[in-house]
């Protein structure tokens, strides 16, 4: 097995993890979703996130990152949060 990690990727598009923030889509595109977990529960031995906050943000790095927020809600679930990071990316993606 080689020492290089096979990015992690949902709906071809890529996904990366640090702490409680993902960050689903390229930074090389003109959009990128970032999901925070705000509110877990123990389920067994794992942690399941209850409350997570979905928002489709530019990734022009000359703007404020107020600024760069063009949508955002709050979802129940990682799963819902995942499903609408989903269309909103594509859809901000194909109407370039």
């Amino acid at each position: 097995m080689s020492s290089q990690a096979i990015p992690l990727t949902y709906k071809g598009h890529p996904l990366r993890r640090k702490d409680s923030l993902i960050y689903y889509g390229s930074m090389a595109e003109k959009y990128i979703i970032m999901l925070q977990i705000l509110g877990q529960k123990k389920d067994k031995d794992m942690d399941v996130a209850t409350k997570v906050s979905v928002q489709l943000q530019l990734t022009d790095p000359d703007l404020k990152s107020r600024d760069r927020v063009v949508k955002k809600t709050e979802k129940d679930s990682l799963y819902a949060a995942m499903d609408v990071a989903s269309v909103w990316l594509d859809r901000a993606l194909s109407s370039k």
